[in-house]
This record gives C-alpha cells, structure tokens and sequence, in this order.
C-alpha cells in the first residue's frame, strides 16, 4: 500500500507552518514501532491501521488519497486536543 498522501495535502500543511510541529508529533506518535529499523527509515503508521482509518473516513477499500482539507482539519483538532491537555 502506498502512503495515501498527494503533493496537495503535502502542500496544504506546508501552508500552515503553525501546524508543523503536529503534524511531526502526529507522524512520530503513529509511526510503526521500531521505524528507524525499516525500509523505508521513515515514521509511517502500519498498513493495516491506515487502511482501517481510510476505510473509516471515505469508505470503499481504504487506499484512496486523503483529501488536503481532511488532514489540515485533523492536525487543526489535534492541535487544540493538545492544547486544552486531553492530548498531552
């Protein structure tokens, strides 16, 4: 399965410097444990949680794109989780 992210959502976050730091808390936090280990050495969530969170969001078999407004309204919630400490 390929990382569902298109330049677009990539983009999209670059916009937004203020969610940077989620965005590279979120990465680490559901990372693969023992990322650095594998091939490729980058923090990538298991497939199979992908995939279910995909599938949760747009239906259909869960290897669709995330949509760019998705993922910056995701950081954006995880964002202020954090910062009301629910998140912390």
């Amino acid at each position: 399965m390929r990382l569902p992210l298109r330049p677009a959502a990539v983009l999209a976050v670059g916009r937004r410097p203020g969610l940077w730091g989620t965005a590279l808390r979120q990465a680490l936090v559901l990372a693969h444990p023992g990322w650095w280990r594998r091939v490729p050495f980058l923090p990538l969530p298991p497939r199979d949680y992908l995939r279910f969170r995909l599938q949760t969001a747009y239906g259909g078999d869960g290897t669709g794109p995330i949509a760019p407004a998705d993922l910056v309204a995701y950081l954006r919630w995880c964002k202020a989780w954090r910062a009301a400490g629910i998140g912390a």
